[in-house]
């Protein structure tokens, strides 16, 4: 009944225009290198990200219960292997997103890793009355490496109190690209006027936009591939000849994603205090 519902909810949490369309959230999507060792695995409408090292792999994002199966599909398309993930990092303590954590790690043994203030909501996630498992919290700053890859948290509270965005480099015909797997900026569905359960939320969400700009991004990646524009890339991407730029490389398109949603979180808050006589 969860999954139904959020379901639902997070249709509400996708960009104007998307809402509208009737879509399977767990239908498959090509899975595809990104650049270097990072690779989509994700559903059509959710996002998973996999980082492949010498000694193991780390996923980023465990989608509902009801996803896994399409993360291992296209984890194995890809040629690895699903049991190699060692560690699962978790954006935010969305069931959309994280549901599927408890799964993932039955069938791999990963370590589920987790922001601190992102916990507490996570752990009260018990699909089929499974506890949430959480193997390790981190703060602003701390990192998970594995296999000479380093992905580093970054703590950008507002959607929900411990959004953690994970940033990373990777390398591509002798260049260095700073990459960004951004947790999410959006505000559609969430209350930010006399929000008792977050009362803070206002604050949270001003601070990460100020830091969101503050933040050099050359790889521009989300937990919904509709908000990186997901299929347009993939296209160019299977287009792409050689010498062509990968289509992935967008420091514009980050900056222009961080402007858009300031400004729908700006005039939502004008509305809600409006609505409330503030």
């Amino acid at each position: 009944m969860r999954s139904i519902v959020w379901s639902l909810v997070a249709i509400v949490l996708l960009p104007l225009g998307s809402a509208s369309r009737q879509v399977d959230w767990n239908a498959p999507f090509p899975p595809h290198r990104v650049m270097d060792n990072l690779y989509y695995v994700g559903s059509s409408m959710l996002a998973s990200f996999l980082v492949t090292t010498p000694e193991g792999h780390i996923l980023v994002n465990g989608g509902y219960e009801a996803t896994v199966p399409v993360i291992r599909g296209a984890v194995e398309e890809l040629g690895f292997r699903f049991g190699d993930i060692r560690y699962l990092l978790s954006a935010h303590a969305h069931p959309d997103h994280a549901e599927g954590d408890a799964l993932i790690k039955e069938l791999t043994g990963a370590q589920v890793v987790t922001s601190r203030a992102e916990a507490p909501d996570l752990a009260a996630f018990r699909p089929g009355g499974k506890e949430h498992p959480i193997d390790r919290m981190v703060e602003d700053g701390d990192q998970v490496t594995l296999g000479g890859t380093t992905l580093t948290a970054r703590v950008m509270p507002g959607h929900t109190k411990g959004c953690t965005a994970w940033e990373m480099e990777l390398s591509e015909n002798g260049q260095t690209y700073r990459t960004l797997i951004l947790c999410s900026l959006n505000t559609q569905g969430i209350r930010l006027v006399g929000n008792e359960d977050y009362p803070q939320i206002v604050e949270d969400y001003m601070a990460t936009f100020a830091r969101a700009r503050t933040m050099d991004v050359d790889v521009f990646l989300s937990s919904h591939g509709v908000f990186y524009g997901l299929e347009a890339r993939h296209e160019r991407l299977l287009a792409r000849g050689p010498g062509d730029p990968n289509p992935f490389v967008d420091p514009e398109g980050y900056r222009a994603h961080v402007d858009e949603y300031e400004q729908i979180f700006r005039t939502r808050l004008e509305q809600q205090r409006a609505a409330a006589g503030n």
